[in-house]
């Protein structure tokens, strides 16, 4: 995914539905060299991980 979309996706209200390897996450921010971003999964656990932008997905 691109940076430029994920910056979007954070200023929306919308609930956008966002993949990584196949599991719904919450994207929470967008790192300053736009190429990590902080998620954390769909649902009660609110375990937060930092991932590339590049292997998250747009459903």
């Amino acid at each position: 995914m691109e940076a430029k979309r994920i910056k979007q996706i954070l200023s929306s209200s919308a609930d956008i539905d966002v993949k990584y390897h196949g599991t719904s996450v919450w994207i929470d921010k967008l790192h300053e060299d736009e190429k990590i971003a902080t998620v954390h999964l769909r649902g009660p656990l609110e375990e937060r991980s930092e991932v590339s932008i590049d292997e998250l997905e747009e459903v």
